[in-house]
């Protein structure tokens, strides 16, 4: 079946098998490998995805289900002149992140998590990341940078 939708502000299409996944068709049609997988089962978080402006983890999203959507991935996240978003920055200044294979999915929730709730308290930060798992940092940096970017605002 042939699905389409835009990604990242860009039209695409691709044919896919009707079981195909969305985090298959970001990372294998479209080469956009930002979208982690580390668990296939919706526990880790890593292939959270925006949809709509929605966070969603797209290993248990079909493809042919974001027919028409707005997906924005990771690779999405930086400006046009290729500026780091102020999470990735704030990721990056406060050392949010070690292996850095949990990151994108962090970056997308709190994304959609600022979205809806600018200004956070930390306690709010922490049960919104709870569906995304870090074995790194103890999220206490991931946290710290959230709370930076909600104070910028």
């Amino acid at each position: 079946m042939r699905v389409q939708m835009t990604v990242n502000g860009k039209a695409v299409s691709g044919e896919v098998a009707p079981e195909t996944l969305l985090a298959q068709f970001l990372r294998e049609n479209l080469r956009l490998t930002g979208t982690h997988i580390g668990c296939d089962t919706s526990q880790c978080g890593a292939c959270v995805v925006l949809c709509g402006g929605k966070s969603v983890k797209s290993c248990t999203m079909l493809a042919a289900q974001a027919e028409g959507a707005d997906i924005t991935t990771i690779e999405g996240m930086e400006s046009p002149g290729g500026e780091l978003h102020p999470l990735q920055e704030a990721f990056r200044q406060n050392h949010g992140l070690q292996c850095g294979f949990c990151t994108p999915g962090m970056v997308m929730s709190a994304a959609d998590l600022l979205r809806q709730n600018p200004s956070p308290s930390e306690e709010e930060i922490r049960h919104w990341l709870e569906g995304n798992i870090c074995r790194c940092t103890g999220y206490h940096n991931i946290v710290k940078a959230v709370q930076a970017v909600a104070a910028a605002k």
